[in-house]
C-alpha cells in the first residue's frame, strides 16, 4: 500500500480543518440509539480539536438526492457527537455557502462544528469540482476519518483532498494500517472466513482471495452453492445451483494456487428458519430432501478451528450459518470465541468487517477481542475485492 500522510504531518493549530466523518449512524424519534460509530470517530476530532484546530466536521446521511430533506438533517447527529466527545459542538444550516461560511467564521481554535447533510447537495455524490471548490473553502486542510466512504469517488471524499493538503485521520489510519497487516504485507499462513447468502455477490471477493490466502473457509448460504456444484444434495437450502459452474471454476483457481477450501462436513438443519424449531445435525451426504442447511456442525467448527490454528493472519467477511436465528448461531459464536482467544494469545492477526459480520461479532461478544474490526461495510468488502478505492488514492497520491 503507498504511503499515506496522517495527522501526525499536519501543522492544524489555529488552522480550519474539513474532517471527512461518517456519521450516517441510525436516528430513531431524533435520537442515536447506537453511538459506536462516533465513538470512533471521536479521538481524531479530541486530538484536533485539543492541538487547537477548528474542526469543521462534514458528513453524509441517508440518500436525500440532492435535496433538503428534513428528516435526514445532521443536527439531531451532531448534538449526539456532542454527548460523545463532552463538549460543545456548534450545527450549521449548510454545507457550503454564506450559512456555512459564518459558522465557520465563528469557531474558535480548539471548536467543532458539524456542516449540514453534504448529500442535500447534488455536487457531493456527482463529485461535482464547483461543489467540491465551494467546501474546501471553508478550510486550509483536509483530513479524511470516512473509510467508510473511501469507496465512493463524492466530492467530499476525493476532490476535496486534491485541492487541500490532505492527511488520514485515525480511524482511517487504523483501518488502512490493519488492511495492510491483513492482506497487504501478512504473516503466513494467511486464513480466510467468507460467508454469507450468496456466491453471486461475493465472486470478485472469492476471486481476489484465492490468490491471496492459503486457506479459504467457505460458509453461509454460499457453501451450499459449492456444495451442490460437487454433487452434494442440499434439500431446500438457499442455494444458487445456476452458479455451478462459477463455484467449480473459483475451486480451480483455489487449487492452481494451492489454496485450501475448506467447506462444511456436516450441517445443522432444520424444515424452515424460525427460533425454536426442532434441528438435526447430519452428514453433508445426509441432508433430507425436505429441510434446509441453517448453520455448519460441531464437526466442520472443529475442522476450522484446527485450519485457524496453523495460520498466523486472519481476514473474515460473513457468518458461517443463519446467525439472527437462534440456535443456528452456535458456529460463528463458537469460532468466533476461538479466535478471540487465538488473538488474546498473540497467535492470530485476527481482521473482519461487513455488516453482518460485525452484528455476529458482536453477538459472540467478541467485538474488542479480535485486532480489528472494520465498522465499514461496502468499503471493507471493494478492498477485500482488491479495488482501489477512491478516497484512500486521493490521500495517497
Amino acid at each position: 500500500m503507498p504511503a499515506f500522510r496522517t495527522i501526525d504531518d499536519l501543522d492544524v493549530a489555529g488552522r480550519r480543518v474539513l474532517l471527512r466523518a461518517d456519521l450516517n449512524v441510525p436516528v430513531a424519534d431524533g435520537r442515536v440509539p447506537d453511538s459506536t460509530r462516533l465513538e470512533r470517530l471521536a479521538p481524531t476530532i479530541v486530538e484536533l480539536a485539543e492541538r487547537g484546530a477548528r474542526v469543521i466536521v462534514a458528513s453524509h446521511f441517508d440518500r436525500p438526492g440532492g435535496r433538503k430533506v428534513a428528516s435526514m438533517s445532521l443536527a439531531p447527529i451532531a448534538a449526539a457527537l456532542g454527548a460523545v466527545l463532552g463538549r460543545p459542538v456548534a450545527f450549521a444550516l449548510d454545507c457550503i455557502g454564506p450559512e456555512a461560511a459564518a459558522a465557520v467564521s465563528a469557531l474558535p481554535p480548539g471548536g467543532i462544528l458539524v456542516l449540514e447533510n453534504l448529500r442535500f447537495h447534488a455536487g457531493e455524490e456527482a463529485n461535482d469540482q464547483a461543489f467540491a471548490k465551494e467546501l474546501a473553502s471553508l478550510a486550509e486542510l483536509y483530513v479524511n476519518d470516512a473509510f467508510s466512504a473511501a469507496h465512493r469517488a463524492h466530492a467530499s471524499t476525493e476532490a476535496v483532498a486534491r485541492l487541500l493538503p490532505a492527511a488520514a485521520g485515525r480511524l482511517m489510519q487504523a483501518e488502512l494500517s490493519a488492511l495492510e497487516a491483513a492482506l497487504g504485507a501478512p504473516k503466513r499462513p494467511v486464513a480466510a472466513i467468507v460467508g454469507g447468502a450468496k456466491v453471486s455477490t461475493k465472486l470478485d471477493l472469492l476471486g481476489n482471495l484465492v490468490a491471496r490466502v492459503d486457506c479459504l473457509v467457505i460458509g453461509g448460504g454460499m457453501a451450499n452453492t459449492f456444495l451442490a456444484a460437487r454433487g452434494v444434495e442440499v434439500g431446500k437450502s438457499l442455494c444458487e445451483h445456476e452458479m455451478a459452474a462459477t463455484a467449480r471454476d473459483i475451486a480451480a483457481r483455489a487449487a492452481a494456487c494451492g489454496t485450501r477450501i475448506v467447506l462444511p462436513v456436516d450441517v445443522v438443519v432444520a424444515e424452515t428458519l424460525k427460533s425454536g424449531v426442532a434441528t438435526v445435525t447430519v452428514a453433508i451426504d445426509a441432508v433430507p430432501a425436505d429441510h434446509m442447511i441453517l448453520d455448519v456442525g460441531p464437526a466442520t467448527v472443529t475442522a476450522i478451528i484446527a485450519a485457524l490454528g496453523e495460520a498466523r493472519t486472519l481476514v473474515w467477511n460473513g457468518p458461517l450459518g443463519a446467525f439472527e436465528t437462534s440456535p443456528f448461531d452456535a458456529s460463528t459464536v463458537a469460532v468466533a470465541r476461538h479466535v478471540e482467544k487465538l488473538t488474546a494469545e498473540g497467535a492470530l492477526l485476527s481482521v473482519a468487517g461487513g455488516g453482518d459480520t460485525v452484528a455476529a461479532l458482536r453477538r459472540a461478544g467478541v467485538m474488542e477481542g479480535l485486532s480489528y474490526v472494520s465498522s465499514a461495510g461496502g468499503a471493507f468488502l471493494e478492498w477485500l475485492e482488491g479495488r482501489t478505492l477512491p478516497g484512500v488514492a486521493a490521500l495517497t497520491a
